[in-house]
């Protein structure tokens, strides 16, 4: 995954004195980009943000077990919170095998940096999916407030599910938000974290006719206008909630 170069450029714009009068745009390459990930600034311009992550597992079988965590971030938002969603859908309801694969390995997964996508396979007739997309868009005021779906995770908290394809836990630590699966009759687990400024997307597959999904969605609006300089402290102060949670 690539980020794109008018992200970077727009980023960049946006950190420049407002009283810059002209600015020219230079096309970066992919060192100079990784040496800026996690260095923009953006005062004043952030009027919406959100997260929402997937991550399903379906057996051979149709079974369906997975969870969907969401947040939304205003500045009518008092307190930042995710609100989890369980999946949960019956297949044909025949038995499967057990999964007889074996993958060794992969402990440095743990402490990769920026977005990690992972998958490894020891069966057959598999599928997975890892997605990230960044949407960033303009607008002079923030988009309604939608209702939040699903039960609200507290900091610290796990929630969990389970039926026949295998578990589900959605946990919130000092460390960020983590959805996990593992599956049942050994066909394997995925994870998906984001924490300390990085993403990590890891399926591991032992079994056979498995299809996993991992998708998560970031969402930011950003003000049309450019900020006066009395608006430049009315960013969204709710964001430096995040960083109790491991942001």
């Amino acid at each position: 995954m690539k980020t794109p170069i008018w992200l970077a450029v727009a980023c960049l714009a946006a950190s420049l004195p407002i009283h810059a009068e002209t600015f020219k745009p230079i096309e970066l390459n992919d060192q100079q980009l990784a040496s800026l990930r996690g260095r923009f600034v953006m005062p004043g311009r952030i009027i919406s943000f959100g997260i929402a992550m997937t991550s399903t597992w379906q057996n051979a079988n149709g079974e369906v077990i997975g969870a969907t965590s969401s947040m939304q971030i205003q500045q009518s938002t008092i307190q930042p919170q995710f609100y989890v969603s369980k999946i949960d859908e019956k297949g044909t309801g025949t038995s499967q095998s057990q999964g007889t694969g074996t993958v060794t390995g992969g402990n440095g997964l743990n402490s990769t940096e920026g977005v990690t996508q992972v998958t490894r396979a020891a069966g057959d007739y598999n599928s997975a999916y890892n997605n990230v997309d960044i949407n960033v868009s303009k607008a002079n005021q923030a988009p309604a407030t939608q209702q939040q779906q699903g039960q609200p995770l507290a900091a610290g908290s796990t929630l969990t599910g389970a039926n026949g394809a295998g578990s589900v836990s959605v946990s919130s630590t000092g460390n960020g938000i983590q959805l996990n699966i593992v599956a049942n009759n050994n066909q394997g687990n995925t994870v998906q974290r984001l924490a300390q400024g990085g993403l990590l997307q890891n399926t591991t597959l032992l079994g056979a006719g498995n299809q996993v999904r991992n998708i998560t969605s970031l969402n930011v609006v950003l003000r049309d206008t450019v900020p006066t300089a009395g608006s430049l402290s009315g960013n969204l102060d709710q964001l430096k909630g995040l960083r109790t949670s491991g942001f």
